[in-house]
């Protein structure tokens, strides 16, 4: 079989290997984050940026929900919800991503720029 495949096969295979990356870079890819939108209750908490570290604490039903920024990106450092789903998410760091505390009923989630794709329906 590899008997068959000739030098220009060879380039043309690593042409097209580099251009499904470079197009996979350039489209699929979200823009950074700005802002962090907190809810509470389904209602906005707050709009924060990114840009100052700070610690953000949201009474919930359950009890305090501790939201950390830093360093451009945001997590939800302590939750009183008894699996810690929105805790286990980590640090979020591109627009769209978001954790869920639904015991509690807060969410974070990042904005600005493009929102990556969870899921592509149509």
């Amino acid at each position: 079989m590899m008997r068959l495949v000739k030098p220009g096969d060879w380039i043309v295979i690593l042409l097209s290997v580099f251009f499904v990356g470079w197009l996979f870079a350039k489209f699929w890819h979200a823009g950074g984050a700005t802002k962090v939108l907190i809810r509470k209750g389904g209602e906005v908490y707050g709009e924060f940026n990114l840009d100052r570290d700070r610690k953000i604490e949201v009474q919930g039903p359950l009890g305090v929900s501790l939201v950390v920024i830093s360093k451009g990106a945001a997590r939800v450092m302590k939750d009183p919800g008894p699996r810690q789903y929105c805790v286990r998410q980590g640090w979020l760091k591109h627009a769209g991503d978001a954790a869920i505390c639904l015991p509690n009923q807060v969410s974070v989630e990042l904005m600005g720029g493009r929102k990556r794709y969870d899921s592509l329906n149509y």
